[in-house]
């Protein structure tokens, strides 16, 4: 489904992406870990085409992304859908319109069907019938899943998920977890999601790669990634303060 192949990209001096490569396996949950600031977000960002290497190639599909016109760029990223750390709710819209938002910018969908199809995501992730409530009015479990029902408003192949638990407390965390896994299996999606919860990994994932120094630099189930040989690997599974990563 999308193949990142030989990807560098730096921001003025600092090299964040070194060379990286990464086959994300359609209909499979793929799960990206690795330091805060290492770089989790930047891939994500190439795979939606937001941002281009410096060198290398984004394929969805066989398609390189990275030699897109806008106009193609714009219909390939109608297979994606996107859950953003903080969810991303527009504060002046109510969940109806937040929901119905991509269908209204992108599709030609009459009211009725959007009607329809904002109930059936809203349903999708425990909240029906909540449609007119405001984003101030939402906890931040409900925040989150009011953002994966508009992520899978246009019905994607492909959902990104940009640490989905962040901020969350245990339980809620929990649900997330299931709520992704659940969707995951009842659509066939392909799913990428960054996250630094260790317990997730073995809740939803199928294959987890750790990026660190701008390579991916394990890739597996997550078994195998729990069973590494690789010391920087190791580390970081376990939360230790003992290995070769620096605290400073």
């Amino acid at each position: 489904m999308i193949q990142l192949v030989d990807i560098s990209k730096s921001f003025k001096t600092q090299k964040v992406l070194d060379g990286l490569n990464l086959t994300i396996e359609e209909g499979k949950t793929t799960i990206i870990i690795g330091r805060s600031g290492g770089g989790k977000s930047v891939l994500l960002k190439h795979i939606i085409g937001l941002i281009k290497p410096d060198r290398g190639k984004v394929l969805v599909d066989s398609d390189d992304i990275t030699a897109m016109n806008d106009r193609d760029l714009n219909e390939t990223r109608k297979k994606f859908g996107m859950l953003f750390q903080e969810a991303a709710l527009f504060d002046s819209m109510n969940v109806f319109e937040n929901v119905a938002f991509p269908l209204r910018e992108h599709t030609r969908m009459k009211e009725p069907e959007i009607r329809e199809r904002v109930r059936s995501r809203l349903q999708d992730v425990g909240l029906s019938g909540i449609e007119g409530k405001m984003p101030s009015e939402l906890s931040g479990g409900m925040k989150k899943r009011v953002g994966l029902a508009r992520a899978m408003a246009m019905q994607p192949q492909i959902v990104l998920f940009d640490e989905p638990t962040t901020g969350l407390d245990p339980v809620m965390t929990e649900a997330i977890d299931r709520l992704i896994f659940e969707t995951q299996r009842k659509y066939n999606l392909t799913c990428v999601v960054i996250s630094h919860d260790i317990k997730s990994i073995f809740s939803i994932g199928h294959q987890v790669a750790m990026l660190y120094d701008g390579k991916i630099i394990e890739f597996g189930t997550p078994e195998e990634v729990k069973n590494s040989g690789n010391p920087v690997v190791q580390q970081f599974m376990a939360g230790s303060l003992e290995g070769p990563i620096s605290i400073m």
